[in-house]
């Protein structure tokens, strides 16, 4: 099978993606700030590293022979625009000088539209603090969608809920385009973990985002 390189690994996003990339038979390098905080992490399969996603060469060091990254990368400490966009251009930069090729990134159900062309988070009444960091992820978007690049990149976004980290994975899932999907009033972490890893192994969007959902 192939390897896996997956920033944000120690996130639960991150987590679920490592756990089913090495149940599928993948080799995966979980990358965190400090692999110190995460005990656990490691094991069969799963080699824990330092990494800095918002850091172009520390991105290419780590993912140097990797098949594909996984971005679920996030941080709380630092304003969201400014994380996102610079962990945007780091990956792309990072992956194509390391020959990555495929990119899938955890997007956020609030950047999807509501009404054509009309992001939820724009929508009258979403509360303010939610939108700051929607819109870090907005402009993680615009990042991409303009970058010139060779690296083939998703972004796939979970309806906008608290996804459930306790429930058993289903391997059922749907996807749409960039706009909200009806009923989607709850999905796991587990089921976006393998939209994640069928996006790498059978990949079927590019350069898009796109929502997912059970």
């Amino acid at each position: 099978m192939g390897r896996i390189v997956v920033f944000g690994a120690g996130g639960r996003a991150g987590r679920r993606a490592v756990a089913e990339a090495v149940e599928r038979g993948h080799r995966v390098t979980a990358v965190v700030r400090d692999p110190a905080a995460y005990p656990g992490l490691d094991g069969p399969g799963v080699d824990v590293v330092a990494g800095d996603v918002t850091d172009a060469e520390s991105v290419a060091a780590v993912a140097e022979g990797h098949d594909a990254a996984i971005g679920a990368a996030a941080r709380m400490d630092m304003p969201s625009t400014e994380f996102f966009v610079g962990a945007a251009h780091a990956l792309l930069t990072g992956l194509e000088r390391a020959g990555v090729a495929r990119l899938v990134l955890v997007g956020i159900g609030t950047t999807l539209e509501a009404a054509p062309g009309v992001m939820l988070h724009d929508t009258p009444g979403f509360p303010a603090e939610a939108r700051t960091f929607s819109l870090g992820h907005a402009a993680e978007l615009d990042v991409l969608r303009t970058a010139a690049t060779p690296v083939d990149w998703v972004v796939l976004a979970p309806p906008p809920v608290f996804l459930d980290d306790e429930a058993d994975r289903t391997g059922r899932y749907r996807t749409g385009g960039d706009a909200l999907l009806p009923d989607a009033d709850s999905f796991s972490y587990a089921d976006l973990a393998v939209a994640l890893i069928d996006e790498i192994e059978t990949p079927k969007h590019s350069r898009s985002l796109t929502a997912v959902a059970s």
